[in-house]
């Protein structure tokens, strides 16, 4: 066991276990979007979870405990780094809380509350994606601008056989989600899980409603 001392607070973790997800399993939060228990190493997408090591700010969720750490999580540097990343994300998001299902249990609304930031917030160009809308999936809709790229579906969809279905496809500001073999013959195990619909922290992901 490693001890590591957070905002004062001293626990003892096993070696190689991520900073994040320590610092989360004690109590702690630190802002992030990509973390899911039990799915491995995030994808440090979001740019959210820095702290404090040694006077540099590093994403948590790429640091694995090897030895004794001492870290801050809460410091006005700090805060001011997850608010610029927090106004990027935002920037390029449809905030239309109104008419998302994610409404009142949204991780940017819960991010946006935490450090105290509007939801829309001054001084950043609105760029939005085309179409708003991506309806090619036959069990799934998918709203690009709702979308924060967090990973969390792409790292929870697998066939039975392990095969991903999801992946990221594009770059840069056009970087989407994509899916494999987009048919109902192809996809049969789609019908029935939901799984990647439950993990989306913003609502990018919606059922579609069946026929009648």
């Amino acid at each position: 066991m490693i001890k590591l001392v957070v905002d004062n607070k001293e626990f003892e973790v096993q070696e190689g276990t991520v900073l994040l997800e320590a610092c989360l399993r004690h109590g702690i939060f630190i802002p992030n979007l990509c973390y899911l228990e039990g799915l491995g190493d995030p994808e440090a997408s979001c740019r959210l979870c820095f702290v404090e090591i040694e006077g540099k700010a590093v994403p948590s969720c790429t640091i694995k405990v090897t030895g004794p750490l001492v870290v801050k999580t809460d410091s006005p540097a700090l805060r001011k780094l997850q608010r610029s990343a927090l106004r990027l994300l935002l920037s390029v998001h449809d905030v239309d809380c109104a008419h998302c299902p994610a409404n009142k249990k949204c991780g940017l609304q819960d991010l946006a509350k935490f450090l105290g930031l509007g939801l829309k917030p001054k001084g950043l160009e609105r760029l939005l994606k085309e179409p708003h809308i991506v309806e090619e999936h036959p069990f799934i809709n998918y709203y690009p601008n709702r979308c924060v790229l967090c990973a969390r579906c792409v790292r929870v969809c697998r066939t039975k056989e392990g095969r991903p279905q999801m992946v990221f496809a594009k770059r840069g500001f056009d970087m989407v989600i994509s899916f494999y073999g987009v048919n109902r013959e192809t996809m049969p195990e789609c019908q029935d899980c939901r799984t990647c619909v439950e993990v989306c922290p913003v609502g990018a992901l919606i059922l579609k409603t069946p026929a009648p």
